[in-house]
């Protein structure tokens, strides 16, 4: 890939020693690592909205088909796990 593109960033004086000693320590330009961290935030963020775009697939595809609760039930079965576990917390208090 031609490198044609100039990235200016601010950043604080002690960041950036520490950012250089480290890559020279690795005996790499720093451009370089600075490169390899955007193409792995890149595919990190690729990878999180197909996972998120999954999610939502399948989601539709239970309610199409109609593995769905209402509000109602969620909220019952809500308070009937809250009463089971404040009922154990009680007897494991006496």
């Amino acid at each position: 890939m031609p490198k044609e593109a100039v990235f200016t960033m601010k950043l604080e004086p002690e960041l950036r020693d520490a950012f250089m000693a480290a890559a020279k320590a690795e005996d790499r330009p720093a451009s370089q690592i600075v490169r390899e961290f955007m193409r792995d935030f890149v595919q990190q963020n690729r990878d999180y909205v197909a996972f998120l775009q999954r999610k939502v697939d399948a989601a539709r595809a239970d309610i199409a088909a109609g593995r769905v609760f209402s509000n109602e039930e969620v909220e019952a079965e809500m308070d009937l796990l809250l009463t089971k576990l404040e009922n154990k917390g009680r007897e494991a208090a006496e």
